[in-house]
Order: C-alpha cells, then sequence, then structure tokens
C-alpha cells in the first residue's frame, strides 16, 4: 500500500483561532468528496491538525486510546484532505476527503452512521409533502 504525502496550502487561520472543547479538541464531520455522504465524526487536537495540514492525511486524535490515529494506516482506508471548513462559530471542522477503500467505520460499514432512529416514510418523501414545524408561526 502506498501512502501518499502533501503539503496543504497554507492554512487561512491556526489551530488558536479554533474554539476547543474543556479537553483541547474539535470535533470533525467527515463528508466524502464527491458523494457528500457523511462518513464518520473524529476528534482533532492541536498536534492531529498541524499534521493533517502539513501531510495532507486525516489525523485525529482518538480519545479512547489518548494517542494520534491516522486514519487508514492499519485498515488500509486514508483519507486525503480536500478541503477544511470551520463553521460559523469555529468550533466544528468539515472535511470534504477523499478516501481509499470503501470502509470509513471501525465496524466494517461505508459509514458510521447507519444506525436508522427515525425518518418520513418514503410514499411521504416522494410525494414532497410540506412538513410543518411545531415551532413555526402559525
Amino acid at each position: 500500500m502506498k501512502v501518499h504525502t502533501y503539503k496543504l496550502p497554507d492554512p487561512a487561520f491556526s489551530w488558536d483561532d479554533l474554539k476547543t472543547d474543556t479537553f483541547g479538541l474539535v470535533p470533525v464531520i467527515v463528508q466524502d468528496e464527491k458523494t457528500m455522504e457523511v462518513r464518520m465524526l473524529a476528534y482533532m487536537n492541536e498536534e492531529s491538525f498541524n499534521m493533517t495540514i502539513k501531510t495532507g492525511r486525516m489525523t485525529y486524535f482518538s480519545r479512547s486510546r489518548k494517542e494520534l490515529w491516522v486514519k487508514g494506516l492499519t485498515s488500509g482506508n486514508i483519507q486525503y484532505v480536500k478541503s477544511l471548513v470551520a463553521d460559523c462559530d469555529k468550533d466544528t471542522i468539515l472535511a470534504a476527503v477523499y478516501q481509499e477503500g470503501d470502509v470509513s467505520c471501525h465496524t466494517g460499514s461505508r459509514t458510521c452512521f447507519f444506525n436508522k432512529i427515525t425518518s418520513l416514510p418514503e410514499d411521504e418523501s416522494a410525494q414532497n409533502k410540506a412538513v410543518q414545524s411545531p415551532w413555526s408561526e402559525k
């Protein structure tokens, strides 16, 4: 397996511009750059953020193992950065990635988001019916 490394352009702002949680972490929503599918949610600390910028490979901080984790070094499902964008509060990062391999989840699934809680029935969605929010003005 050949792992590529490339330096991203200088970021528009530094780690210090992001708002971290009490553990010094920022959540990262990881999205497939072609399909727009949400692949996973992970966390970065300052070291993993800087490593991601330096190598172009998504590097996270594992909260359970308390160590850096380069996505795919063990599984072969390496994620390469296409873009990193901070939200309006600068407390969450959205990462668009190109991923070698199809599996993102440690369970062997393509995405970590497969435990359906609820959704509109297909016939409701297909008819494009407007659903009024209980919070909307009457």
